[in-house]
């Protein structure tokens, strides 16, 4: 869709301290080079503060400040783990640079979206396949709700639990769900790749001392 294209154009130049020329958002949006001059002259007739010089390219005018980006929750929560991701495992300036982006990212965000206020991912080293229920336990860790799931233990023992989900952790190519469990009453940490079945349910879990995933922390 057409408007869809417009913001991906305002996107790229958002991200560019430097002019980029129609070719190059030509090729990274996969339309023709006539495709941009007539969406860039669509953008500035609707007020975009966008700068076109020949041979040079397009650019945001300085001192001008585009709206800021609107991020659905799965992306919020894509972004949060990417830069976990960088900050666990990449280098010097690789880690620099995860740090100063989440920073204005963060910046930008209403209250109720800053990561602190969402959930909690820690990550150790990248896992190799695509794991099965990582969005609903980021949909439920982000909303509260109460799981029902199916797990098989290491000593292949099935169960089928209520839980809070409280917080993911990437650790040794493996995902952790940390969780109060309330049929053991106790903090229990279940690895999601022996998860069979994930349920959420429609019950929201308050904030209570003691069962949050700060408090797990401190058990360690």
């Amino acid at each position: 869709m057409r408007i869809i294209r417009l913001f991906s154009i305002l996107d790229q130049l958002r991200a560019r301290q430097h002019p980029v020329s129609a070719e190059t958002l030509a090729e990274k949006l996969n339309v023709s080079m006539r495709t941009i001059y007539r969406d860039m002259a669509t953008l500035q007739s609707m007020g975009a503060p966008i700068r076109g010089e020949g041979g040079i390219g397009y650019q945001i005018e300085k001192g001008y400040f585009l709206p800021p980006l609107h991020f659905d929750d799965d992306e919020l929560d894509a972004v949060i783990l990417d830069a976990k991701l960088v900050t666990a495992r990449g280098d010097a300036p690789l880690k620099d640079a995860a740090s100063r982006a989440a920073a204005k990212i963060n910046a930008v965000l209403p209250d109720r979206d800053k990561p602190e206020q969402r959930h909690s991912f820690f990550l150790a080293h990248p896992v190799d396949e695509p794991v099965a229920f990582l969005s609903p336990l980021c949909a439920a860790l982000r909303k509260r709700h109460k799981l029902s799931i199916d797990y098989l233990d290491l000593k292949e023992r099935h169960s089928r639990r209520t839980i809070r989900p409280l917080g993911l952790t990437e650790f040794d190519r493996v995902w952790l769900l940390t969780a109060w469990c309330e049929m053991r009453h106790a903090f229990r940490n279940f690895r999601v790749d022996r998860l069979d079945a994930v349920e959420q349910t429609d019950c929201i879990f308050p904030r209570e001392p003691g069962k949050e995933f700060s408090d797990y922390l401190l058990t360690l």
